[in-house]
């Protein structure tokens, strides 16, 4: 029941995320995803097989100390972005500030939760319980995807900063190669070890919860 929880609450997450992207992408001039049906919830047009599937299964699978995995890539035609670099940075934001707002009303519904003890005690634990992997899940996606390796959304945020022909030669970077040293990365207790104080952080700030 727990991990179908975890997933559950996985690909409601990544898929907010890429339709964040859509719909910053359309206020800022493109159309490309609303024209192609993707800024909708509907979970069978963002889920990919190997990013929604078989990666998040391979860090189950390896019991790694993280969960991560993404869905369809939401397209954006940056040409049609009103200012295409800043934009570009704006869009990419998007994805994990999205997964921050929704650690933080988790955060909140805890906190507003605990205050009730007959009722945390009761369903309100379920709901608690439900609302702490929410905010796990997301901070992990949110923390992860401002890493600065391409494609992560953190690297086309980190070339808005770059004089172009260097930002150009950036993002270029083979998508597979630095996958594969992500994945290597983030199996390993290194990855734990730096990103664990910061989730903790966050976690313990946002929803009162001391561990």
């Amino acid at each position: 029941m727990e991990i179908f929880v975890y997933i559950v609450v996985f690909v409601f997450s990544v898929i907010i995320h890429e339709v964040s992207h859509g719909y910053v992408a359309h206020l800022r001039g493109d159309d490309t995803a609303k024209d192609l049906g993707r800024i909708t919830l509907n979970p069978f047009v963002h889920l990919e097989l190997f990013g929604s599937i078989v990666l998040p299964a391979m860090f189950l699978f390896i019991k790694a100390p993280i969960l991560f995995g993404w869905a369809k890539p939401v397209p954006v035609n940056y040409s049609n972005l009103k200012n295409p670099k800043l934009d570009g940075a704006i869009v990419s934001f998007a994805g994990p500030a999205s997964n921050i707002l929704l650690a933080m009303c988790s955060g909140i519904g805890i906190r507003v939760i605990s205050q009730f003890p007959d009722f945390s005690n009761g369903f309100g634990g379920s709901i608690e319980n439900f609302l702490y992997v929410m905010l796990n899940i997301n901070l992990v996606l949110a923390v992860i995807n401002l890493i600065p390796i391409p494609p992560l959304d953190g690297s086309k945020v980190v070339a808005y900063f770059l004089p172009k022909k260097i930002s150009k030669s950036y993002l270029s970077l083979n998508p597979f190669v630095c996958l594969i040293i992500l994945f290597i990365v983030l199996s390993s207790g290194l990855a734990w070890s730096i990103l664990y104080p910061i989730i903790h952080f966050f976690v313990t700030n946002l929803s009162g919860i001391i561990f």
